[in-house]
């Protein structure tokens, strides 16, 4: 059914693909991290290679998110699965969890891959191509720690003062009306949705439990038997069912829609990096109308800063378009494949349940026959 659909503005040719794979658990004297395997292939003429692998820890997934917002600070930057989880630290290194991190990690790396400004990022090719001792020596060149947290403060200063900017384009403003009403909604879908699927978690404990009984049952009941086991093998038949239609739950719904709830976090940051550009220019605006008698006027920075403005408009202009194209055809990709499993699943069960009636009534018919008879 997926095939019948077709969108729009899908890559035709991929020059760069990207396999996240083999966790590794590593133990030092003073912490344990898990490592993964990035498998790079590519056709690419900047490549010095045609293939790289390299070994990657979390935070160097979370360095390169950094660089990349610090050099495109309009641009969607694609989101990170969160460094730790709530329940504990146990949970951190189990197998769900590492598989889950892996599914996430290789996302973000192709989703930049396929953004056509971010693919050509430098420090994205050196993070898919530098050994490890290369990554923490190019670390080393970058802004620091506190200059980055600098850059969030001034962001988030600017964006409180004065209640926000003064000459803010209508459009992001309507973009962000549209991110608070689609944060709500997302939240609330990921919420019923993992409500949903605790209980049919709790369904289907109960009914692997649920079979069984019958089927020791019939050591005291010879006369049902076969209608006994009969119902034994429907409810472990759609057992089965049930744990098919939990996974692709697991695996085609909920990640896409926890995704797209730190989405639209990264959304909101973009939209604050923006403002605090707009609110630069609009600084300068007001300081240069209060100098009007001074005859050394700013006019160039002004003029520099209108570019800046401008170049970071159209930044977020055509990443919003992109993004918003890019979330539609996932949430349809992912509501799609929840009907299809939801058709084959009540199919599945119906037709079991079916033929199970269908052998019952012909052996009671049979029965009845034979009590007739003299």
């Amino acid at each position: 059914m997926l095939n019948q659909y077709k969108f729009e503005d899908e890559p035709e040719l991929r020059d760069l693909f990207i396999t996240v794979d083999d966790p590794e658990s590593h133990i030092t004297a003073i912490e344990t991290f898990i490592t993964y395997r990035v498998v790079t292939k590519t056709s690419r003429g900047e490549f010095d290679s045609s293939e790289y692998e390299v070994r990657r820890r979390y935070q160097d997934f979370l360095w390169l998110k950094s660089r990349l917002e610090e050099a495109h600070p309009t641009l969607i930057i694609p989101p990170l699965p969160e460094k730790f989880i709530m329940k504990g630290m146990v949970e951190r290194f189990s197998d769900e969890f590492i598989e889950t991190r892996r599914k996430a990690l290789h996302k973000f790396l192709n989703r930049i891959a396929e953004h056509p400004t971010l693919t050509f990022n430098e420090d994205f090719k050196i993070f898919l191509t530098a050994q490890a001792w290369e990554l923490s020596s190019h670390k080393k060149q970058g802004p620091g720690l506190f200059s980055r947290m600098g850059q969030t403060v001034r962001a988030v200063a600017s964006s409180v003062r004065g209640g926000g900017v003064k000459n803010r384009p209508d459009m992001f403003t309507d973009i962000n009306d549209y991110m608070e009403t689609f944060n709500q909604k997302i939240n609330l879908l990921d919420k019923i949705s993992q409500r949903i699927y605790k209980e049919e978690r709790g369904y289907y404990c109960e009914m692997k439990e649920y079979g069984p009984i019958h089927t020791l049952w019939c050591a005291s009941e010879e006369d049902l038997v076969d209608s006994l086991k009969g119902v034994a093998s429907c409810i472990d038949k759609c057992c089965k069912a049930t744990e098919n239609r939990m996974a692709g739950l697991s695996e085609n719904l909920l990640p896409v829609l926890h995704e797209y709830i730190l989405y639209s976090e990264v959304l909101t940051g973009v939209l604050k990096r923006r403002d605090q550009i707009q609110a630069e220019l609009d600084s300068k605006v007001d300081a240069l109308s209060n100098k009007k008698a001074e005859k050394d006027l700013p006019t160039e920075e002004i003029g520099n800063l209108e570019d800046k403005v401008e170049c970071a408009n159209n930044a977020l202009k055509a990443d919003w378009d992109r993004w918003k194209q890019n979330m539609q055809h996932d949430m349809k990709t992912a509501f799609l494949s929840v009907a299809e499993n939801n058709i084959h699943y009540y199919e599945q069960c119906l037709a079991t349940w079916e033929s199970f009636l269908t052998c019952q009534t012909v052996d009671l018919h049979l029965g009845e026959d034979s009590e007739e008879k003299p």
